[in-house]
């Protein structure tokens, strides 16, 4: 676990001048060294989160985020963002009910009602208004843009793929550049149970990734963990999604999949974080055997 880490006195100072006094301040971080996340108290029991990004591109696409697209969910389905403050890539967020799903031991049944609700919400986020001129071009190039990138994240990995693993991830690099018009909108960038909060409704949180794309990147991390062996769960999900995924969604995604795999296994080691690298790696190993019989 991170040391944890004091809100510097300027910012709490800033989120005093908004929300009024604070009585009690708890480090909020996910475990990782570039998060910082604060649990603001208020006098009267009210809760707020103050986060500084770890990025200028992380700040810009999470106020952006909070601004035009996130409320579109629906109150309390997400955050409201009260201020920011760019000098220091701050956000003042009111904080929404729930814990992270990931932490509450669900059963299968509650499972399947998180996943209806999270397919919900999605398609809200990834339907949220058309895309500008600006918007469209990047999210039509996010694919290629996937595929491109491929060659930095197998050099990071090095020797933690075998050549016929290696090429396995180029040929499916390769194959997502001929995929062709897939649906695009405005995704969430870390679409996965650690950022959904549940308590019987579902709020999303943490949209640093978010950013104009396929809507099918949203799906990459669950399709690698939550449904790979829980088919139940895709089912609910796309059912209130609203719609089955295309074959060239589909396609895309299995492409998909395979880049995060290399990025898992290139990222999980060196930050000492093994959930990841076991995703990459298991991924990887479903695809050898699928690919290469």
């Amino acid at each position: 676990m991170s040391p944890t880490k004091p809100l510097p006195a300027a910012l709490q100072r800033w989120a005093e001048q908004r929300i009024g006094p604070v009585v009690s301040v708890r480090d909020a971080s996910h475990d990782w060294d570039r998060s910082r996340v604060w649990d603001l108290e208020g006098e009267r029991g009210v809760h707020h989160y103050l986060k500084v990004s770890p990025s200028v591109k992380f700040f810009t696409r999470e106020s952006r985020a909070y601004r035009h697209v996130v409320p579109a969910l629906g109150h309390t389905r997400a955050p409201n963002l009260i201020d920011s403050r760019a000098q220091d890539l701050a956000l003042l967020l009111t904080a929404v009910p729930g814990a992270p799903a990931k932490e509450l031991g669900l059963g299968a049944v509650e499972w399947r009602t998180v996943h209806q609700q999270a397919g919900a919400l999605c398609a809200r986020l990834h339907e949220a208004g058309p895309l500008d001129r600006s918007d469209r071009v990047e999210a039509e190039a996010s694919l290629p843009a996937a595929a491109d990138g491929v060659e930095k994240y197998l050099a990071r990995a090095g020797d933690r793929l075998n050549q016929d693993e290696q090429q396995l991830i180029r040929d499916h690099a390769a194959r997502l550049r001929r995929v062709g018009p897939v649906p695009v909108g405005y995704i969430h960038g870390d679409n996965q149970p650690r950022n959904w909060l549940w308590s019987q409704r579902l709020a999303l949180v943490d949209f640093e990734r978010s950013r104009p794309a396929a809507r099918v990147q949203d799906l990459v991390i669950l399709a690698t963990t939550q449904w790979a062996d829980h088919p139940d769960r895709e089912t609910a999900f796309l059912h209130s999604y609203g719609r089955e995924l295309s074959d060239a969604e589909r396609h895309a995604l299995r492409c998909l999949t395979a880049l995060d795999a290399v990025n898992c296994l290139a990222w999980g080691p060196d930050n000492g974080h093994a959930e990841v690298t076991a995703r990459g790696r298991r991924t990887l190993d479903r695809l050898m055997k699928e690919d290469r019989p």
